[in-house]
C-alpha cells in the first residue's frame, strides 16, 4: 500500500468498503483524491468498488490509473485483469498478467489467470504450459487441474485431459464439473462403462445437472442399455424441459426397443421445441416408415430436406419409403440426389441397386451394387443383395456364395449363430459323420430347403435337425432324417452343421440340377381324416385359399393382398376354404360378409392341420408364404400369385418352377396391380368349373 497524507482517513473508507457501504467509502476515497490526486490505493480501491457496481470499464481505467502511479504492486494487476475478463478484454488481460509474472514469478493465481485468458483467445497448448506453471508451484490446485484437462482436450490429448480431471476430482471430491468433463472424455475414448460411473458421481454432486443425465443417458446408449438410457433421458427432460436433444436421443432408443409410438411422440415433442432440426425430421421419418406411415415418413423427408438441401441421409430416406410405396422410378432420383452430394455414399448404392432390382433392371442393380461394394469392400448388405439379384437372374453359380453374406448383413434379421462344429459346405465326405441342419429363415424357407436331408443321408451322413416348434410334427416321418430337435432344445453331439439355405451352394445347385421331387412332404392320415370330417362331402371344386402372409415380412406390403380384393376375383360355384391361420382386422369385415368362405384359423393348431387341408383341396392358390411351399412341396396343384418384384426362387418371367412341379406362377406386369393376375386366376379357375 503506498503512503498516504491521511492514513485515517483511507482507513476509514477501507472499512466502510469492507462492511459494504460502497456509496460512504466511494465518498471517501473521492475524498482522499481531492487532496491527494496521485493516491494510488485510493484510486485502486475505487476501481474495485467500480467492478463491485458493474462499471467495470471504469474499474479497469480507475485501476490502470493507480498503476501508472505504482506499477510494482501485484494485487492492482490482478484486479485491473478481473475488471477486463468481465470486458472480454483478453488481450489486455494477458498484458496485466504478464505484467504481475515480471513482478512476482511464483504468483500462482496470476498464472493460473493467464492460463483462462489463453484459453478464451484460442491458444490451448500455451495455456495448459500456464496450468503446468501453477501446478508446479501448487500441486493441489484444483482448478488448475480441471482447467488444463479442458485445454488439453481441446488439443485431442484426450487421455491427458482424463488424467487432469482425475487429478482435479482428487484435490476437490465435490468438483462435480470436473467428474462431468472426465466423464465426456472417457466417452470419446469409448470408455462407456467408465463414463457412466463418472456421471454417475457428478450427478451424486450435483443431481439437478442435466446435461450430466444426458449424456450419460448417450453413454447407456452406446451400450445398448436402452430402459437405462431412456430413464436417463426422461431425468435430463424432467430437469431441463425444453432439451430437445434429450427428446431426440430419447426417441432413438424407444425405435431400438421397439416402442416406435412413443418415439414418435418424444421426436414430435423435439421438433415443437426446435422446429429447424432437419435431423429431428429425418428420423421421425425413419420411425413413421418403421409403422408402415410411409405417406407421412416421405412427407418428413422433405421437411428435412427443404431444412438441409444437402442432408444425403434424408434423401437415401426418402427413396426406401418412396420404394415401399412402389414408386420406384421416383425413389431411384433420390438415391441419385443422395450420390450426388455424397459420392462415395456407399449404402445409397446399394438401396439403388435394391430399386432397380425392384424393376427387374438386373444389369443396373448388379452395377449398383458393384460400386458399393468397390467404395466399402466389407458391405455384406451389398453383397447379400447382388446374391439376391444373381439368383433372382437364374446365375445360380455366382449367386450362392454371395448369399452367404446374409448372415453378416444388417437388414438380415437372422445373424449367424456360433457352433461348437465346423460349417460343411460340401467339402469332405459325410461318410458316418452327423450333420446338423437348422432353420435359419421363414416356415417357407424351412419347408423348401428340406428336400435336401435326403440326398445327405444318401451320402452316408447321419442327418439331425433343428426345426421351429410349428414344423416338428409335420416333419417328424421325413426320410433322410434320423433326428429332429426343437429350436431352443439342447443340441445333439454332431460333427458338421449347415443352414439350410446353404444346402444349395454345398451341392452346387444349378437350374438344371435342381432337386424337385413331385412331393416330399406328407400330411398325416389321422388329420387328413380328421379334417375330411369337418369339411363333409366334396360336391365340387374345392379352392383353398391364403391371401396375406407374416406383417413382419420386410416385402409383406408387396406380396400380401387383402381377402375382399381376392374375393372380387373369384367366381362363384367352387368351395372356398381359407388357408389363413391369422386374420388380419382388415379382413374381419369381409370375412363375415361371405359366409359362404369357410376358415378355420383358431382350429389349425400347427403345419399338420394346413397340411392336411391342402391335402384335400383340388387347388390351392396362395400369395408368397409359408402355405405355398406347404402345398407344392405336398405335390398339391398350387397356384402362386406373385407381386412384380418377386422374392429371388420363382425368378422372373416364367410361370412354372424349377423347385416345385405342381407350382403353377401368376405375376403381375409392370404396372405392379393385381387386377390382371387376379384375372388370370378367375379364368383358369373358370376352366376348371
Amino acid at each position: 500500500m503506498s503512503a498516504s497524507t491521511n492514513p485515517a482517513l483511507l482507513a476509514q473508507a477501507i472499512d466502510l468498503h469492507q462492511q459494504g457501504q460502497l456509496r460512504q467509502a466511494e465518498a471517501l476515497y473521492l475524498a482522499i483524491l481531492q487532496t491527494e490526486p496521485r493516491n494510488a490505493d485510493a484510486l485502486h480501491l475505487l476501481g474495485v468498488l467500480a467492478a463491485q457496481s458493474g462499471a467495470h470499464q471504469l474499474a479497469a481505467d480507475r485501476i490502470a490509473q493507480a498503476i501508472a502511479i505504482h506499477p510494482n504492486d501485484v494485487t492492482f494487476y490482478m484486479n485491473r485483469s478481473l475488471a477486463l475478463q468481465t470486458l472480454g478484454q483478453w488481450e489486455q488481460v494477458l498484458d496485466c498478467l504478464d505484467q504481475a509474472i515480471g513482478i512476482q514469478p511464483d504468483h500462482a493465481p496470476a498464472h493460473y489467470t493467464r492460463g483462462v485468458a489463453l484459453q478464451e483467445i484460442g491458444r490451448p497448448s500455451d495455456a495448459v504450459a500456464s496450468y503446468d506453471h501453477v501446478l508446479r508451484l501448487q500441486p493441489q490446485y484444483a482448478q488448475a487441474w480441471a482447467n488444463r484437462g479442458i485445454a488439453l482436450k481441446a488439443t485431442q490429448q484426450v487421455e491427458a485431459a482424463i488424467d487432469s480431471y482425475t487429478n482435479a476430482v482428487q484435490c476437490n471430491p465435490q468438483d462435480a464439473q470436473s467428474y462431468y468433463n472426465r466423464a465426456i472424455s472417457l466417452q470419446e475414448r469409448k470408455q462407456h462403462q467408465a463414463a457412466v460411473a463418472s456421471y454417475d458421481l457428478a450427478i451424486g454432486l450435483a443431481p439437478d445437472f442435466a446435461p450430466a443425465h444426458f449424456n450419460r443417458g448417450l453413454a447407456l446408449m452406446e451400450q445398448s442399455q436402452w430402459e437405462a438410457c431412456i430413464a436417463a433421458f426422461d431425468q435430463a427432460i424432467a430437469l431441463a424441459p425444453d432439451f430437445a436433444d434429450a427428446y431426440s436421443n430419447r426417441a432413438i432408443a424407444l425405435q431400438a426397443v421397439g416402442r416406435l409410438e412413443a418415439a414418435v411422440d418424444s421426436y414430435g415433442q423435439a421438433i415443437g421445441i426446435q422446429p429447424l432440426s432437419a435431423q429431428a425430421h429425418n428420423n421421425l421419418g425413419v420411425a413413421l416408415k418403421d409403422l408402415k406411415r410411409t405417406a407421412m415418413a416421405v412427407a418428413r423427408f422433405d421437411k428435412a430436406i427443404a431444412i438441409h438441401p444437402a442432408y444425403y441421409e434424408a434423401h437415401n430416406n426418402q427413396g426406401n419409403a418412396l420404394r415401399e410405396q412402389r414408386q420406384t422410378q421416383v425413389a431411384i432420383a433420390s438415391y441419385n440426389e443422395a450420390i450426388r452430394i455424397k459420392p462415395d455414399y456407399a449404402q445409397a448404392y446399394s438401396n439403388r441397386g435394391i430399386a432397380h432390382k425392384e424393376l427387374q433392371q438386373l444389369d443396373a442393380a448388379l452395377a449398383s451394387y458393384d460400386q458399393a461394394i468397390a467404395l466399402e469392400p466389407g458391405y455384406a448388405d451389398a453383397y447379400w443383395n447382388k446374391g439376391i439379384a444373381l439368383l433372382l437372374g437364374g446365375d445360380f453359380a455366382r449367386g450362392w456364395p454371395l448369399y452367404e453374406w446374409r448372415h453378416k448383413a444388417l437388414e438380415s434379421t437372422h445373424p449367424q449363430r456360433q457352433f461348437g462344429q465346423p460349417l460343411w459346405l460340401g467339402q469332405g465326405g459325410l461318410q458316418g459323420k452327423t450333420l446338423l441342419l437348422h432353420s435359419e429363415q421363414g416356415l417357407g424357407d424351412t419347408l423348401q430347403f428340406i428336400r435336401y436331408a435326403p440326398l445327405l443321408a444318401e451320402q452316408g451322413a447321419r442327418v439331425v435337425v433343428e426345426l421351429p416348434r410349428a414344423l416338428m410334427a409335420l416333419l417328424a416321418g421325413m426320410q433322410g432324417v434320423s433326428q429332429f430337435i426343437e429350436q431352443g432344445q439342447v443340441l445333439p453331439a454332431y460333427d458338421y452343421h449347415c443352414p439350410l439355405l446353404s444346402l444349395p451352394l454345398a451341392f452346387g445347385t444349378t437350374l438344371a440340377s435342381i432337386p424337385a421331387p413331385a412331393a416330399y412332404v406328407r400330411s398325416l392320415p389321422s388329420k387328413r381324416a380328421q379334417w375330411a370330417a369337418t369339411l363333409g362331402a366334396k360336391t365340387g371344386l374345392r379352392i383353398g385359399i391364403a391371401w396375406s402372409g407374416s406383417t413382419g415380412h420386410k416385402n409383406d406390403h408387396n406380396r400380401s393382398i387383402t381377402l375382399a380384393e381376392l374375393l372380387q376375383h373369384l367366381p362363384p360355384g367352387p368351395q372356398y376354404v381359407s388357408l389363413q391361420k391369422e386374420l388380419r382386422e382388415v379382413d374381419q369385415a369381409t370375412l363375415q360378409a361371405n359366409p359362404q368362405l369357410r376358415h378355420f384359423g383358431p382350429d389349425l393348431v400347427d403345419f399338420t392341420d394346413t397340411a392336411a387341408l391342402c391335402e384335400l383341396m383340388d387347388v390351392v392358390v396362395s400369395v408368397d408364404t409359408s402355405v405355398a411351399h406347404l402345398s407344392a412341396a405336398l405335390g398339391q396343384t398350387t397356384w402362386v400369385l406373385l407381386p412384380y418384384s418377386p422374392d429371388w426362387r420363382w425368378l422372373l418371367e416364367r410361370s412354372d418352377s424349377p423347385w416345385y412341379p405342381s407350382a403353377q406362377l401368376y405375376r403381375q406386369d409392370s404396372s405392379m396391380r393385381w387386377a390382371g393376375v387376379l384375372q388370370c386366376l378367375r379364368d383358369d379357375v373358370l376352366k376348371r368349373l
